[in-house]
């Protein structure tokens, strides 16, 4: 699905639930936390979240330098209407590449988010 993006910013989260998300500009700043229905103190959650869901399942260990950094656009897609241009870049200092790659893979399948617009919108993951 082709989209001519017209606007796009990026974010980068680390920490994963127990951490931070801010956008590259500095407009946006959040705390990450497990939701308060999840057993955590409530707020936001993030892709680390799901790689460390995936660690817990007997994946290799998400380093404590973990981030991720989302990109999303936004603009008018060739079949009409608008949609969505949206790229992940991890990284995950100390892992091996094959490992890391075979670990975003896996968290991509579980994530909550991922889920919501798998076959809606491309996901452009891509360990840095």
């Amino acid at each position: 699905m082709s989209v001519n993006v017209l606007y796009k910013t990026s974010a980068k989260a680390t920490g994963g639930r127990d951490g931070e998300a801010a956008t590259l500009d500095g407009t946006l700043k959040v705390k990450l936390a497990t939701p308060k229905e999840l057993g955590g103190g409530g707020g936001a959650a993030c892709f680390i979240g799901a790689m460390k869901f995936v660690a817990s399942q007997g994946g290799p260990k998400v380093p404590a330098d973990a981030s991720v950094t989302s990109t999303v656009g936004i603009g008018p897609r060739a079949a009409g209407g608008f949609g969505l241009d949206i790229a992940l870049d991890v990284s995950l200092p100390g892992l091996p590449r094959a490992e890391a790659e075979a670990l975003v893979e896996k968290a991509h399948q579980v994530c909550p988010y991922s889920n919501a617009t798998r076959g809606n919108v491309e996901v452009r993951l891509k360990v840095v």
